[in-house]
């Protein structure tokens, strides 16, 4: 068979591979420690599961419209008003199966063969590889260790041209945990004002997880962006609603008609039980929001704390989401060996820092949601790894 042109230049999450050997690894009597996996340990809060499970019993089990249920538009544009100030129109609100399916979409409208769509390295890895896909040229927007994982706004708009179709940003970040400040997103808006074609698609998808009083600024309280300005945001992380395959998205006027046709024509619309569901979710107790986002911060603490005792290891505190980024560079070992090595031997799934981006070698990402008594036992194992190969 001829597969179409394309389909050879799509790449993985490996995130998922890696979960799919420890998983190999536990059937086969291993006592294996995820910390490659993100997403949060906690359960869905029992409200919004009951939400659920009263819309299939109140008989939600049809179509519903490919943008979603009014009644969910209008939940997501009370909680950005409220997150934001910015208040959206549930004309451009658009549910999605997932927080991916919006880059996807938001790829395919702006990749092309001859076009630049630039994206955050170290970063989220289905960026980069929808980008290829569309045949656009992928320019990495250089994410650094002595900028505290955030982006230089002075050196992302070095980036820009007129080729220059889409600009991806994330904030707080994945791999990194890194936030962005606010002068530093200013310097990048600004300086877009001169690049009126280039769009640009804010992942926000972790808006609610900072610690250490950092802010977490939405691209939303830009105006002078808003017309081409593509927000992706769910329930998955916040909410501990990953295998709900919930997400949303804020689309400009010029864009909004565009994505409900290709929902249309590709998943027709999200599962209609698990949009009350979301509705729960924003407008229910935000108690299990606050309590897990809590053991959240006493792990980050422990993972920096831990990491910075192993030997060729340094950590910089992350100040988002739920992951840390570790140096390793001075262990003498490449990055994704040194996962390998670890799960094939001591049972620790982490995640290689280049599966994330040409500048992720020399760090490891490891996800703290886990249990403290997991993490604890993990970097127990790390340490005693990096030990005995230190003295062989």
């Amino acid at each position: 068979m001829h597969v179409i042109s394309g389909f050879d230049r799509i790449g993985e999450e490996n995130a998922f591979a890696v979960l799919a050997r420890a998983t190999h690894l536990a059937s086969q009597g291993m006592d294996v420690i995820n910390l490659g996996i993100g997403q949060p340990d906690f359960p869905t809060p029992e409200h919004i599961s009951e939400a659920a499970i009263k819309a299939i019993r109140d008989g939600h089990h049809g179509y519903t419209p490919a943008t979603g249920i009014l009644p969910l538009r209008e939940a997501v544009v009370r909680r950005t008003l409220a997150t934001t100030g910015v208040e959206v129109s549930p004309e451009n609100v658009c549910v999605m199966p997932g927080g991916k399916v919006t880059m996807f979409a938001a790829i395919l409208m702006f990749g092309a063969p001859g076009r630049e769509i630039m994206y955050p390295d170290p970063g989220f890895p289905i960026y980069r590889s929808m980008i290829e896909f569309t045949g656009a040229t992928p320019i990495p927007i250089p994410v650094r260790e002595e900028n505290g994982f955030a982006f230089s706004g002075e050196e992302a708009l070095s980036l820009v041209n007129d080729k220059t179709s889409l600009i991806i940003l994330n904030s707080p970040a994945n791999p990194t945990g890194g936030v962005t400040p606010r002068a530093e997103i200013e310097t990048l808006v600004h300086g877009l004002e001169g690049f009126p074609d280039a769009a640009v698609m804010s992942d926000e998808i972790y808006d609610s997880m900072t610690y250490d009083g950092e802010e977490h600024v939405s691209l939303l309280t830009f105006e002078s962006i808003r017309d081409r300005l593509i927000i992706l945001n769910g329930w998955s992380k916040t909410w501990a609603m990953t295998g709900w395959r919930m997400g949303w998205s804020i689309w400009p006027d010029a864009l909004i008609d565009n994505v409900r046709k290709l929902a249309v024509n590709a998943w027709s619309c999200v599962n209609a039980p698990s949009q009350f569901a979301g509705i729960a979710a924003i407008d229910g107790p935000q108690d299990a929001v606050f309590s897990m986002m809590s053991a959240f911060d006493e792990r980050r603490q422990m993972v920096v704390q831990r990491m910075n005792t192993l030997p060729g290891i340094t950590c910089a505190t992350p100040k988002g989401a739920f992951y840390a980024f570790p140096n390793i560079s001075q262990t003498g070992w490449k990055a994704k060996e040194l996962a390998s090595a670890l799960l094939e031997k001591e049972g620790v799934a982490t995640i290689g820092g280049p599966d994330f981006g040409i500048l992720g070698e020399g760090f490891l990402r490891l996800s703290y949601a886990n249990s403290a008594e997991n993490i604890e036992r993990a970097i127990d194992r790390m340490e005693r790894f990096l030990i005995e190969e230190k003295a062989a």
